[in-house]
């Protein structure tokens, strides 16, 4: 389908708004199928096969038995979302629904150039998660960017546009409209019989503006207008109204036709004829393209032994309990992401319920406008807490207790399942298959969870044995961001005590002090310098400053401690880099302890003699000497240079285990 087409596809498909979202399937890498509700209880289908067509049909395929991770997604956004409108960009092959849920909105963006993709974002375009990552030369469609329309939109396609396009080709004019104005073959040797110029014309000459002047008598001539001048020639006048008309005839004057020469078109061209006519152009499209093949291969289920199903009940439970650990976890996360909005909701709510009952409360967050107000979903009187929305994640806060304590909870609930998990493998490991019995494999590359990039993650991290979060900055720049950013609350301001090295930043109350300050002196000048130990101080939140003293300078990156500090003396340099499988797989880095307590497989650093790059190389070979080599290949996208690199320290490095 080109550009033209969708227009027309559009302008029918709107006309059935307003329209809400059922259900959502994948049925291959490309092609999605939507099941929309009308408001008198119609009942629409649609497809979309990206690059290469979208329409209403009469039926969807069969339900794929098992949904695709990104159908999965799509419906946890915005499956009961209300269809507010459906656009297109300029006559490119772009289809963009905007979606209303839950008082937020969302663009489901659908691309039918290149490879095709499909793209969510929120209610100003940033990207949350497209089906395919792209990096081009003038924009990038990955997560967290912006998502950029290429090309002209409608109304700025005009003459001076066209003159503009035209003079800056350098092929005939078919092949520039074709090509630069997005038509298509088809399209664009209609626009020519329309506008009636020769369409192997060279572009760059139909430019030209001519303008009529009066001689002193011997007659008339003409002369060249600059481009420049504003002017737009005569060929540019006539291609825009051409494609006026063309945009009219697939909007207003559809006859649906597939036809003999040029396919399916919303109206026959001049010089074809039909082979079968339509009364809508959504059922000749319907006609004129197969249902897409499905990717799921039908199976026979297979019939399990007593003792089979007894294993596969441990493994799913063990699954069951690396979902809860994660969904806890999960939450932590997003209570120290965001600890300033948490922070606010916890001392306005527990000053409110001082002067008012809860029940005066939830009138007051029902009738307000106040954004805090919308992120309250529910309230819990009996236990003084609330449910709070942030990040898409719904956090239980109890308001008479710090933020800590709030996190201590979920962090119980993460050892609770720990523990359960622990048993769990226990039992599998006693589990013996009868003689006779052969227990069925597990495809490991299956079983691997990947950790999902976090906020932190572009910082220096750890999770200290206690499970409190550590950050660090990577350089000067980074020093500043999260200081300004993330030092909150009763955070502590961690440094080693000596010129050059990573702020530190204790996310939470913790016991491990000796990990935090080995953390500090290790991503510091001290293992630059190439030495094994030094000194290390933390302050609270309210003694750091930017401002320096009269006729002082404070660095970019550096910042003023006043009040007395807390050390920690001749603290011993050292790392350790590993691979860990809990709760999800990735490589993680930081103190000793630390990451023994989280690796299943880790290396060991000091200073020594091995630059950075050299040293990441070492590393990676060791751990992947350590890890089995049937896993290895599943592993290739987690345990690499770069995922080991970002662990390793400025200066030189020795590996000692």
């Amino acid at each position: 389908m080109s550009g033209i087409d969708f227009t027309a596809m559009l302008f029918e498909l709107k006309s059935c708004l307003p329209l809400w979202i059922g259900k959502i399937y994948q049925y291959n890498i490309d092609t999605f199928g939507f099941r929309l509700n009308g408001e008198e209880r119609q009942k629409y289908n649609f497809i979309a096969e990206c690059a290469r067509r979208a329409h209403i049909s009469e039926a969807l395929m069969d339900a794929p038995k098992n949904p695709s991770g990104y159908s999965m997604f799509l419906r946890k956004y915005i499956q009961g979302g209300r269809v507010l409108d459906i656009s297109q960009y300029g006559i490119q092959r772009i289809i963009d629904f905007t979606i209303g849920k839950s008082e937020k909105q969302y663009h489901l963006i659908f691309e039918f150039f290149d490879d095709g993709n499909a793209i969510l974002c929120d209610e100003d375009y940033i990207i949350i998660n497209p089906l395919k990552n792209h990096t081009f030369k003038d924009r990038k469609v990955l997560p967290h960017v912006k998502y950029e329309f290429i090309g002209a939109a409608l109304d700025e396609i005009t003459p001076k546009y066209i003159r503009n396009m035209l003079e800056q080709s350098d092929k005939d004019l078919v092949r520039t409209l074709a090509g630069d104005l997005l038509l298509g073959g088809d399209y664009a040797e209609e626009l020519c019989a329309i506008a009636g110029i020769d369409k192997n014309a060279p572009a760059r000459e139909l430019a030209q503006v001519t303008q009529v002047t009066e001689g002193d008598g011997s007659g008339v001539s003409e002369v060249s207008v600059a481009s420049g001048s504003g002017a737009v020639s005569d060929a540019a006048q006539k291609i825009h109204a051409a494609l006026l008309e063309i945009l009219s005839h697939a909007q207003e004057g559809r006859k649906p036709v597939i036809a003999k020469n040029k396919g399916c078109c919303p109206f026959l061209f001049a010089g074809d004829s039909a082979v079968s006519e339509f009364d809508s152009y959504n059922k000749a499209l319907e006609a004129y393209y197969p249902m897409p093949k499905t990717t799921e291969k039908a199976s026979a289920k297979p019939k399990l032994t007593k003792e089979e199903v007894i294993r596969l009940r441990q493994q799913n439970a063990i699954k069951g309990f690396e979902k809860k650990i994660a969904e806890n976890q999960s939450k932590v996360d997003t209570i120290y992401a965001n600890y300033g909005q948490v922070s606010e909701v916890i001392s306005t709510l527990d000053a409110a319920s001082k002067q008012r009952s809860w029940q005066d409360i939830e009138k007051i967050l029902k009738g307000s406008d106040m954004p805090i107000a919308k992120t309250i979903k529910k309230i819990y009187p009996d236990t003084a807490s609330v449910d709070l929305l942030v990040d898409n994640t719904v956090i239980r806060l109890y308001i008479r207790e710090t933020i800590e304590q709030n996190a201590d909870r979920y962090y119980s609930e993460i050892k609770k399942y720990k523990k359960k998990k622990t048993g769990a493998e226990k039992a599998m490991e006693r589990f013996v298959v009868p003689a006779g019995k052969t227990e069925k494999k597990e495809n490991k590359k299956e079983g691997f969870s990947l950790l999902k990039p976090k906020w932190y993650h572009k910082y220096r991290w750890f999770y200290t044995s206690d499970g409190v979060l550590v950050i660090g900055g990577r350089d000067a720049g980074t020093n500043e961001e999260i200081v300004k950013k993330y030092l909150q609350g009763s955070d502590t301001f961690v440094h080693a005590d000596v010129h050059g090295g990573s702020v530190v930043i204790v996310k939470g109350e913790t016991q491990c002090w000796d990990e935090v300050a080995q953390f500090a002196l290790s991503y510091s000048n001290v293992w630059k310098n190439g030495h094994f130990t030094g000194d290390v101080y933390a302050a609270e939140r309210s003694q750091v400053s930017k401002t320096a003293e009269s006729g002082e300078f404070v660095a970019r990156g550096a910042f003023v401690i006043r009040g007395e500090r807390r050390y920690f003396r001749d603290v011993a340099a050292g790392l350790a880099i590993g691979l860990q499988y809990e709760p999800a797989v990735a490589v993680i880095g930081g103190p000793i302890t630390a990451v023994k307590a989280r690796a299943r497989y880790c290396v060991t650093l000091q200073p020594g003699q091995y630059e950075p790059n050299d040293a990441a190389k070492k590393v990676l070979k060791a751990l992947k000497n350590m890890v089995p080599e049937e896993e290895q290949k599943s592993l290739k996208n987690v345990l690499n240079t770069e995922t080991v690199a970002a662990f390793v320290p400025p200066g030189g490095s020795d590996i000692i285990e």
